[in-house]
């Protein structure tokens, strides 16, 4: 038997690989799926089973595709419905995969349809879960995400700590857990950074699992502090429920290189957004004019779902060199299928060819702190509410970047401000976004808050953020 927990850091995502007696099951696979299909190969294996633990929201599975190329069968949990084929499971029904067993646990309450997945290893004994979004390390899934569904979200709460407490907690203490995120992934509000467990340890110190716990406080906890999900959540829901076009046709008509002037047409004439994914040292240096920054080397698929509220929106893609193809994917993993290509030979062709460029004011963290003493100036703090309320910089103004779309009218186009964030990289992100808006007097501070705490500017004393 072999495991294979393939991570995807962007999304906070494991997708499995399993295998025996040369038949495998792949476990919510990302939508690029060639790299499910070299293993099998390179292990001279077929994939059997494509298994489903819930309709994803947060990121765009491959399993249909996957299904189209390999003829395995796709499974979801008891209740399931497709515009494509899918073998809907039964509770208990078990699954033969080689010389192990896969045994299908309904837990319903992240979703009405979620499974939990139990692999039993040759000599039937319990071995792992693959939990889904049912059972994270330190946490569980949020009950506020099932599609089309009449049921509140204590409703799916309460079905949430059944599922839990009938299913789950009666297996043995040392069945390795794996589940579907980890830290960083807004499926919870807790997760632990670490992406593989044991059942014991969670039963010992994941808050909901206590064994004293009853459900209305079950209820209570797990609903408490959620924030609303992103935009993106339900119409990617939709897409892994309905189907999707193909990844290849995908990346064919976005991996496209564009001159200058082909790029600027479809800036100009068909409405696309300019998206500049290069680092934010190098947008704030250069820039073409209302494009917007969302960098790869943050957490890239997840802002973008959260602030580009069309999925279908046309993209056109500033991209750092041999980084176009990463691009496309990345959008598509989130369901933004609509790139129409890249610019070729990025800002050094598009300032050859003459074309406008502008560029943002910056200001060190130093010289920020100087200025603040000397000066009254406008402070615009775009980090989370969390971090905000844990600490910030006396009279900072706070505008979430998650809500800056809505919530922008909140500031004054006439008044200057110094942008920050934790690091630097989410203040430019809403520079980008303000300034395609109209907003021109925006200096960020380098660095962000972890800059701004290493000088003596007056910030507000610290809260532990897991007591808010």
């Amino acid at each position: 038997m072999k495991i294979e927990q393939l991570y995807t850091g962007c999304l906070a995502q494991g997708a499995y690989y399993i295998e025996s007696d040369g038949e495998v099951a792949i476990i919510d696979p990302l939508r690029e799926i060639e790299q499910y299909i070299d293993k099998a190969k390179a292990n001279n294996a077929k994939i059997k089973y494509i298994l489903e633990t819930h309709f994803h929201a947060d990121f765009v599975s491959g399993h249909v595709d996957l299904a189209n190329k390999t003829g395995a069968t796709i499974v979801f949990g008891p209740g399931a419905t497709t515009d494509y084929d899918i073998h809907a499971a039964t509770d208990g029904e078990e699954l033969k995969l080689g010389k192990v067993t896969i045994k299908v646990l309904h837990t319903p309450g992240h979703t009405l349809e979620s499974a939990t997945y139990l692999l039993k290893d040759e000599n039937g004994k319990d071995y792992a879960i693959f939990s889904g979004d049912t059972l994270f390390l330190g946490d569980v899934g949020r009950p506020d995400l099932a599609i089309k569904s009449d049921l509140t979200k204590e409703d799916l709460a309460a079905m949430l700590f059944d599922s839990l407490r009938k299913k789950i907690m009666p297996l043995a203490d040392d069945v390795i857990v794996y589940p579907a995120h980890g830290a960083g992934s807004a499926c919870g509000k807790n997760l632990s950074k670490e992406t593989v467990g044991v059942l014991g340890e969670q039963k010992k110190t994941n808050y909901a699992l206590r064994a004293n716990m009853t459900k209305a406080e079950f209820v209570e906890e797990v609903l408490d502090g959620i924030a609303p999900p992103p935009q993106y959540f339900a119409k990617n829901a939709m897409m892994n429920k309905m189907g999707y076009d193909a990844f290849d046709s995908v990346l064919k008509t976005g991996n496209v290189p564009l001159n200058s002037e082909e790029f600027e047409a479809l800036a100009n004439h068909e409405a696309a957004l300019v998206l500049d994914v290069r680092t934010q040292s190098d947008f704030i240096k250069g820039h073409i004019p209302n494009s917007i920054f969302i960098g790869l080397n943050g957490g890239f698929a997840p802002w973008v779902g959260a602030l580009i509220k069309d999925i279908k929106q046309p993209i056109i893609l500033v991209v750092p060199e041999g980084k176009s193809k990463e691009a496309v994917t990345r959008l598509s993993r989130v369901g933004y299928d609509n790139t129409l290509g890249y610019l070729e030979g990025g800002m050094d062709a598009w300032q050859k060819a003459g074309k406008q460029i502008e560029t943002l004011q910056s200001i060190s963290a130093e010289d920020f702190a100087k200025r603040e003493k000397t000066d009254e100036i406008n402070i615009l703090d775009v980090r989370n509410d969390g971090e905000y309320k844990s600490t910030h910089i006396e009279g900072a103004q706070h505008l979430s970047l998650d809500f800056i779309n809505e919530k922008m009218n909140e500031i004054d186009k006439d008044n200057t401000y110094y942008v920050h964030c934790a690091g630097g990289y989410r203040s430019v992100i809403a520079e980008s976004i303000l300034k395609a808006r109209g907003f021109n007097n925006l200096i960020d501070v380098l660095g962000g808050y972890a800059a701004i705490k290493e000088t003596d500017i007056k910030t507000t004393d610290f809260v532990c953020p897991s007591t808010l």
